[in-house]
């Protein structure tokens, strides 16, 4: 068998409904590549993932592999393509063996995988809707980006209001603090919050002895996002509780592997649409110590182009058990939203509502820690949203302004 043509096509899924009044939040979510590898087998095999707006890879960019068969990127590490492309080798092998992508990969240890549900950051109001919807979905992990215009404790509160009891927060702290700056805050939300179940990337990467501290300071568990040094050292200085792999599939299989001679968890994130998460569920089936939840991106779309999707039942998907990834493609749907076009960011400035009354304009969202220097979360009270443009004069005047001067406060 062998590759004789490899398309890469741009597609835009429509947004959840959800979604309509964030258009500033999720900016570039429905940006997706769909790659379709066609062979001399007359097999098809399909992949995706999700890409920066209009960063759509040359049509040409793979030409190169036609003519290789798709058994030449067994555990491929050279990222040729992206994950997208592997799914879609992958599904080929698959097809062409009639077996399951997992029987690729190794022996199967479990039948169904935790699963989180995703949003970018938001408002306590919103993140509370997020949290309901999503338990009403059938999921128990949320993982969400903290910020600093969003207070943490008033998101976390809110949530617990619509939270099942064992519902869990996976909260991502970007992988930018001290551990002065972290630790007050991860020390609140573990002492009076217990729907606060994961904190990833609590300091810089290259941190390695706050990590260790902070480590020993908390009982939540710490996930890296990553393996900086290489992986074996993480390990060995004991720098967290759990890790989040990715990479090449190589680099992940790899440190996959280890992680369960090590008894330590792993998780993956996966960003797609349904065959996206296919692949993760594969990979992670096979995974020794992958008893940790997988996030992908499915759920934030109203469509997508394979005519059926995973289902999300007590916290978690099943390991698709079809030839390759295990989903049939609807070449119609695919075409239309090859069609579609991603929903652009509306004109819009940013508004802070500071507690003691005071107001705040900038050309987007604003940090309270920019007004006051605090380091986050010592500011409480505190609101920010997003105006977009409603044609009345006043919002016009406001984004005159703040083009001109930045951030200003309101006289």
């Amino acid at each position: 068998m062998k590759i004789t043509n490899i398309e890469i096509i741009p597609i835009a899924p429509k947004l959840a409904p959800r979604y309509a009044t964030r258009r500033v939040d999720l900016y570039g979510i429905d940006a997706r590549v769909v790659y379709k590898v066609s062979t001399d087998a007359g097999l098809t095999g399909y992949g995706d993932t999700r890409v920066r707006p209009y960063a759509i890879p040359a049509k040409d960019s793979l030409d190169h592999l036609v003519g290789r068969s798709p058994f030449d990127f067994v555990n491929d590490n050279r990222g040729e393509g992206g994950s997208g492309l592997l799914c879609a080798l992958y599904d080929l092998m698959g097809k062409h063996l009639d077996l399951p992508v997992h029987k690729l990969l190794g022996q199967k240890k479990r039948n169904a995988i935790p699963v989180a549900a995703w949003t970018r950051p938001c408002s306590p109001e919103i993140f509370r809707d997020e949290i309901q919807r999503a338990a009403e979905q059938g999921y128990r992990v949320y993982k969400i980006h903290t910020c600093a215009y969003h207070d943490v404790f008033e998101q976390t509160r809110l949530a617990e209001e619509v939270a099942p009891t064992s519902f869990r927060i996976h909260y991502d702290f970007n992988h930018n603090r001290s551990l002065g700056s972290a630790l007050p805050i991860i020390k609140e939300l573990e002492k009076n919050h217990p729907i606060v179940g994961y904190i990833e990337d609590p300091l810089h990467k290259q941190d390695i002895d706050g990590w260790r501290r902070l480590r020993q300071q908390t009982d939540l568990p710490l996930i890296m996002h990553g393996t900086p040094l290489g992986g074996i050292q993480e390990l060995i200085y004991g720098l967290a509780d759990m890790y989040m792999i990715g990479g090449s599939l190589e680099d992940t299989m790899a440190a996959g592997w280890a992680c369960g001679k090590a008894n330590v968890q792993v998780l993956l994130q996966f960003e797609g649409g349904t065959l996206g998460k296919a692949m993760a569920m594969h990979v992670a089936s096979v995974l020794p110590t992958h008893t940790a939840h997988s996030i992908n991106l499915d759920d934030q779309y109203a469509e997508d182009y394979t005519t059926a999707t995973i289902p999300v039942v007590d916290g978690a998907s099943p390991v698709p058990t079809g030839p390759g990834l295990g989903f049939d493609v609807d070449e119609d749907a695919l075409a239309r939203l090859a069609e579609q076009a991603i929903v652009e960011q509306p004109t819009h400035v940013g508004v802070l509502h500071m507690p003691g009354g005071q107001t705040y304009y900038g050309r987007s969202y604003i940090s309270p820690t920019s007004i006051t220097g605090h380091q986050e979360g010592v500011d409480r009270g505190f609101r920010s949203e997003i105006w977009e443009d409603d044609g009345s004069t006043e919002f016009a005047k406001i984004h005159d302004r703040v083009q001109k001067e930045g951030v200003f406060r309101a006289d």
